[in-house]
């Protein structure tokens, strides 16, 4: 551990923290020269072995991501032309399939309409692990076009439990105010509680931390925030 962190992780009291006082806790702790991305980070009571307890959603943060996001929309026609009124970055089709085939992937988020999944899902493995792959669950698989564009514009979020029952999403910049940290925060812990699998016993938020990109942990209290969202 370096000492600007050591620095910083000493200003973190071992005890669980409100999400206003985290948020202010995590601006402080804040030491890069860049604008560092605040982060949740939630841990599940759920297997996400089983099919019946995974957690995936979506959620438009109220302050946005902080974050130029470059969209990507393969569509043809009339969603070609309502894709790029909406204001997408990329737009296309089979020219575009050819150029992720060949490695090309600069872009932050892909959109698609229905009828053109059968030739996007053979980019499956090329998408999928890196979470850029359409999806109708998360809205990127849609006749809407210029809806999704905007959502995500305004700050939409997607997130999914990984193999260890933790999900992990972007709240903000450091340089955010400490109301728009928080009230980004409440807007994800709520759209997770409202995402619990009815399969999932017990207890279904086990711990959550905040941090900035190179700054410290800071626990969060579920307890208390779990009955607040539901």
């Amino acid at each position: 551990m370096g000492k600007q962190l050591r620095n910083s992780a000493a200003k973190v009291e071992s005890r669980l923290y409100g999400l206003q006082e985290a948020s202010e806790l995590v601006k402080q702790a804040a030491y890069a020269k860049f604008n560092e991305t605040v982060e949740l980070a939630i841990r599940l009571g759920v297997d996400p072995k089983r099919a019946d307890q995974m957690v995936r959603g979506t959620t438009v943060l109220p302050h946005g991501t902080g974050k130029k996001v470059r969209i990507l929309v393969f569509a043809k026609g009339e969603k070609e032309q309502e894709a790029r009124e909406a204001g997408a970055d990329i737009v296309g089709a089979d020219d575009l399939l050819e150029k992720i085939q060949g490695g090309w992937l600069e872009f932050d988020q892909a959109i698609a309409t229905p009828d053109l999944m059968s030739s996007v899902g053979k980019l499956g493995k090329v998408l999928g692990p890196r979470g850029l792959m359409p999806n109708p669950k998360t809205g990127t698989v849609t006749f809407e076009v210029g809806k999704a564009i905007q959502e995500i514009r305004k700050g939409r979020v997607e997130y999914k439990v990984d193999k260890a029952g933790n999900v992990h999403v972007p709240i903000g910049k450091v340089s955010f105010d400490v109301s728009q940290i928080t009230e980004n925060a409440q807007a994800v812990f709520s759209s997770v509680v409202k995402a619990k699998p009815s399969a999932s016993k017990g207890k279904y938020l086990k711990g959550a931390t905040m941090s900035s990109t190179m700054g410290p942990g800071v626990p969060l209290e579920c307890t208390t925030l779990g009955r607040h969202v539901e």
